[in-house]
């Protein structure tokens, strides 16, 4: 066996890479063919899940079958080989099984003990078997793997350690409150039908939501799930739709759940901001500093300054009132110039601000400073003058002086933004910003755009906050079980393996004592013909069981031997002892992996 693994993880690489190497089915496919084309590997099949991609090849050579398949991994993944290996990892023959196990078992899943990557194991064995890339070695692993993964969900209490991926997001999205309690009565958006999509409208539908609509790019498969839901006994309703009623759908559900192939984005920043507008949600009172614009990339920003009262924003055209539209902005006549410095009253309006609220607005952004935030000698090139309650005003300030003071806010606040996306988010998702829409995103690439987090009164969890999440996850006490049972497996595998791997040997050297025992037979024949058909018999049986009884010892301990780590030469000591021909060895191994007993069916995976 010389099992060789070449991939990357969540364990392993940002997700941001993980995202740009995902493959599609298409690449899938020209991958496998392409790894048996080169020279190194004889079988393969491809593991690409959100969670990681990794390519198993029997080969022949190490370093060269490293080399070969992580270049193989670059260019079908679009992402540079330099960029690409550091967040490579390899593992070879025992190492490479142990780590399958483990996978299989859930230990190495986002969601410790998480049970979907067995389906995803399965999908990768049935691909490597449909393109015919899948030989014995790939077979017998992803077959026992199978079982492995089952045997620990059957014999320990891994499933307590994690849950599936769905209902983890979900209870991200939930923040502190039972999931179905924060379920009951909502509705629902499933985007996509495929495994990861039913898996999410099922439990959905089991922890009390009330209505799940399901949109699709095949429509007989999203109204196929949509019946499934109704006739699952859970009571809830669900419809299907097409992909282009997404976002008229949008408006009328609190929760979004996608999971896609989609290469590009299926719901944008703006898609959302337009959701959460139609359905009346006002992103001022929601705690944006105003009317919020999408950027190209579909990024949320506050435009106007917040804490200004409706006195104050009456002439900044600030949302003033729930509900209500901005002020016009004033209007330059032509042929006229503003001065250079601020009106007087523009300034006094914001110091009146700062002094009520503690906020200062400037540059087109609102800025809270506090006595503890600015203390004396903090690099503000502006000098401070504190009021009675603690707060920072700035008063007697030019045009020049108010765009130093905003160039250092903006370097405090890009240094906050440089904090963990963790902190932010918790920041922005505090209990003063009612959640109207909820967003689930669970493909890879994502499906959403990350830029919707910064629309007020919307919550993201995707992989990337599930990573984040899920590393300060508890573990189990039935992981040490379940470790043990990989271990015991590893082992039990790689002596099948090995035990396997010198069987065409002892079968050859029998069918040459069977040759020898026949020959001998046929002189004996010759030399006394007034045998009878008795005696002949009697003769033949006699010297096979002579021919057996001093095979027999060898045999069996050789494939004892064989079976222990470094036995692998036994088979070749064998062959030279007895002088057996190689090409007779070959035909034997050939003749049995083409024996239809011995093949897989992919139905028992299931």
């Amino acid at each position: 066996m010389s099992l060789l693994v070449v991939g990357l993880s969540h364990r392993s690489a940002p997700v941001s890479v993980l995202e740009r190497a995902s493959l599609s089915a298409d690449a899938k496919v020209k991958l496998l063919h392409d790894t048996l084309a080169a020279e190194p590997a004889a079988e393969a099949t491809v593991l690409a899940t959100c969670n990681r991609i990794e390519l198993y090849a029997d080969v022949d050579k190490f370093h060269a079958g490293v080399a070969e398949l992580s270049t193989l991994l670059a260019q079908h993944s679009g992402v540079a080989l330099e960029e690409l290996t550091p967040y490579l990892y390899v593992h070879y023959e025992d190492r490479a099984v142990h780590h399958l196990f483990s996978v299989a078992c859930g230990l190495d899943s986002m969601v410790v003990g998480e049970g979907q990557i067995l389906g995803q194991i399965k999908d990768a064995l049935a691909l490597g078997q449909e393109q015919h890339t899948a030989g014995r070695l790939i077979n017998d692993l992803f077959q026992q793997a199978l079982r492995v993964g089952k045997r620990a969900h059957s014999e320990t209490g891994i499933d307590r350690a994690g849950q599936s991926l769905v209902t983890f997001g979900l209870e991200q999205l939930a923040v502190h409150v039972p999931v179905g309690e924060w379920a009951a009565g909502k509705r629902a958006l499933v985007i996509g039908a495929g495994s990861m999509s039913s898996l999410a409208a099922a439990t959905l539908a089991r922890v009390g939501i009330a209505e799940v609509v399901v949109a699709n790019r095949t429509a007989e498969r999203a109204e196929r799930l949509a019946e499934i839901l109704v006739a699952s006994g859970t009571g809830v309703a669900a419809r299907a739709i097409p992909m282009r009623a997404v976002a008229d759908e949008l408006a009328r559900v609190d929760v979004v759940v996608s999971c896609t192939g989609a290469t590009g984005l299926v719901l944008t920043a703006d898609d959302v901001l337009a959701a959460v507008s139609r359905a009346g949600l006002d992103v001022a009172e929601a705690g944006a500093a105003g009317p919020v614009r999408v950027t190209e990339r579909g990024s949320a920003d506050g435009l106007a300054p917040a804490g200004v009262d409706s006195a104050d924003a009456a002439g900044s055209g600030t949302v003033t009132e729930r509900g209500s539209a901005p002020d016009p902005a004033p209007q330059t006549p032509e042929g006229l110039e503003l001065p250079a410095g601020p009106d007087r009253e523009v300034v006094a309006r914001l110091v009146a601000a700062a002094e009520a609220g503690g906020r200062i607005a400037d540059a087109g952004a609102a800025r809270t400073i506090s006595a503890a935030a600015a203390p004396e000698g903090d690099g503000c090139p502006v000098d401070p003058v504190r009021t009675a309650g603690g707060r920072v005003a700035l008063t007697g300030v030019d045009a020049n002086s108010l765009e130093l003071h905003g160039t250092w806010a903006d370097q405090g606040e890009a240094a906050a933004q440089r904090q963990p996306r963790k902190s932010a988010r918790s920041q922005a998702d505090g209990a003063a910003v009612p959640v109207r829409l909820a967003l689930l995103d669970l493909a890879m690439p994502r499906d959403i755009d990350a830029a919707v987090h910064r629309i007020p009164g919307v919550r993201l969890v995707d992989i990337e906050s599930l990573a984040e999440a899920s590393a300060d996850a508890p573990m189990a006490a039935d992981v040490d079980a379940v470790r043990g049972i990989v271990a015991e497996e590893v082992a039990a595998f790689g002596a099948a393996q090995r035990a396997a791997h010198i069987t065409p040997t002892v079968v050859a050297l029998r069918a040459m004592a069977a040759e020898v025992v026949a020959m001998e037979v046929a002189r004996l024949d010759g030399r006394l013909p007034d045998l009878d058909e008795r005696q002949r018999a009697e003769v033949t049986q006699t010297v096979r069981r002579v021919v057996d009884k001093l095979l027999h010892a060898p045999t069996v301990r050789v494939k004892q031997l064989a079976s222990e780590p470094g036995g692998a030469g036994y088979a070749d000591a064998l062959r030279e002892l007895f002088d057996l021909d190689p090409q007779t060895v070959a035909s034997v191994s050939r003749a049995d992996a083409a024996d239809p007993k011995n093949d897989d069916d992919p139905g028992r995976a299931s």
